[in-house]
């Protein structure tokens, strides 16, 4: 009989010291990441039926026929949630990215299939705020990626600006509801109006806000964006966020069988057992779809419209909160229970809040609330910089807390300058020459010269990975070429989950 090696109530006290230094999952005051219902009883739901399933392998779903049966049971509430009739079919996906990046697999290889010997690259056409998930699954699956400039008042693409890039060599079209970066409701029936009628594929990226607004208060005049809309093609919808599931579980939702299909891979060419993939992965936990599988059986979509209430309401109140913050705008009219925080621009300097240092502070006062660079649009006005808020229903219960929090976070701040990406990267490379150098050398950049350039930033070497205000990173990122920044993100990641020198420290 195999011993084990160390006491497992050691092992899980090591665990747990691990898990205190974390940002914290539970209690409201971590604004993005984590979906926190508010419920214990349905965190303590979802472990059980996680455990009940460990040893299951989602691969089969002929061998574990339980997969198969909770599979059927989560797409068939994300359809009537949607509004899809019988002709829409789904899968339960590991997270929005793979929904995302499934979503244009299919949507390529049906352009391709029309279009037998064309030599021309598809092209994915969205608003510049479509999820970074859409990037990646351009670079995966070699396509052409036509962002379209957005309005930096309103988080907007205009329907027209859309329309005249569509063309015969457009495979897809993506719009969000809402986006993430904004919180803004792309016109997904008028963009429909324009990719119907030509035949071109419309998916509507619902990963964040998807089940909060499908639960939520009806907002007189709104406009459809789901399945009601007739040239919607795909739907993707993350249970891990307002399903208030565990990480990782999402649906991607389809019109129609034989585009559905598309998204799978199979082969019998190989002498082991014939392989069938409706998702990206082949041996997969059932914990994620039998946790949310339990959640929908315990919420019912009474519970579900009960908990989008009380986030709208604390989305509301935090709005509220921020417009009545001297120096602080909220950007646009966000839709479901998410805010951007811009600078209000039109107030002097002395009394204008800067994103970036609200955000440090708050955090310095125990509230985590998600930094976003600011972004240059090409051939339009740039995007600002902004923080964002992901508020869920135990926001609710911190309201108390959490808006005097943020009102003496802008106090704070008021006044301070906004950290300036391109003063700071003179004065650490020691000038606008060495500035000018440090920004161009993405090519060529090793790792060992890439951490060098970390270090020099302050970010790789010392006791923290990162410092203890963000401002003066994201201020950085603004200011390095995309190449060069993302080069070094890629860097500060890789160093931190690899493992200690042997005989001695990282």
């Amino acid at each position: 009989m195999t011993e084990l090696r160390r006491d497992p109530a050691a092992i899980l006290e090591e665990l747990r010291a691990l898990r205190d230094a974390d940002a914290p999952t539970h209690g409201g005051h971590i604004l993005s990441y984590v979906y926190d219902s508010g419920v214990a009883e349905l965190d303590a739901l979802a472990a059980d039926a996680a455990r009940l399933v460990q040893p299951v392998n989602g691969l089969d779903p002929t061998t574990f026929t339980s997969v198969a049966a909770l599979e059927s049971a989560v797409v068939g509430f994300a359809r009537d949630a949607f509004n899809g009739d019988d002709e829409v079919v789904g899968s339960v996906t590991s997270g929005g990215t793979e929904s995302c990046l499934l979503a244009v697999k299919s949507a390529r290889d049906a352009w391709r299939a029309a279009r037998a010997g064309t030599p021309r690259t598809p092209r994915l056409v969205a608003p510049v705020t479509v999820h970074a998930a859409f990037q990646k699954a351009a670079a995966y699956f070699g396509l052409a990626l036509d962002l379209v400039p957005v309005d930096p008042a309103t988080g907007s693409a205009p329907v027209a600006a859309i329309e005249e890039r569509l063309g015969d060599d457009v495979a897809l079209v993506v719009v969000s509801a809402p986006s993430y970066p904004f919180a803004t409701m792309d016109p997904v029936a008028d963009v429909a109006a324009v990719t119907f009628p030509r035949g071109i594929w419309l998916h509507v990226d619902a990963c964040i806000g998807g089940f909060a607004l499908a639960f939520g208060p009806e907002h007189p005049g709104a406009a459809p964006w789901d399945f009601r809309v007739p040239g919607v093609t795909t739907l993707s919808a993350d249970l891990h966020k307002y399903g208030y599931a565990p990480k990782g579980v999402s649906v991607l939702l389809t019109r129609g069988r034989d585009r559905q299909r598309r998204q799978y891979f199979a082969t019998t060419r190989w002498p082991g057992y014939p392989v069938v993939n409706p998702t990206m992965t082949g041996s997969k936990p059932a914990g994620p779809l039998a946790a949310a599988w339990a959640i929908i059986q315990a919420l019912g979509a009474d519970g579900f419209a009960e908990l989008a209430a009380r986030a709208a309401l604390a989305a509301d109140a935090l709005r509220e909160t921020v417009e009545g913050i001297e120096g602080l705008r909220v950007v646009g009219e966000p839709a479901g229970p998410l805010l951007a925080v811009a600078t209000d621009e039109t107030l002097a300097p002395d009394r204008r809040v800067d994103p970036h240092h609200w955000a440090d502070a708050a955090r310095a006062l125990g509230w985590h609330l998600q930094l976003q660079p600011g972004l240059t649009q090409d051939g339009a006005d740039p995007l600002p910089r902004t923080t964002h808020l992901t508020i869920t229903p135990v926001t609710a219960d911190v309201l108390g807390e959490l808006r005097p929090a943020l009102r003496a976070a802008a106090d704070e701040v008021r006044g301070v300058p906004a950290a300036d990406g391109r003063m700071l990267l003179a004065e650490l490379a020691g000038g606008p020459e060495g500035a000018a150098a440090l920004a161009t050398s993405a090519s060529g950049l090793d790792s060992d010269g890439a951490a060098l350039l970390l270090a020099s930033f302050g970010l790789l070497g010392g006791a923290s990975a990162l410092p203890d205000r963000m401002a003066p990173v994201l201020a950085l990122v603004e200011a390095l070429p995309p190449e060069l920044s993302e080069r070094l993100l890629v860097e500060l990641l890789a160093r931190v989950v690899e493992p200690p020198a042997r005989g001695g420290s990282r």
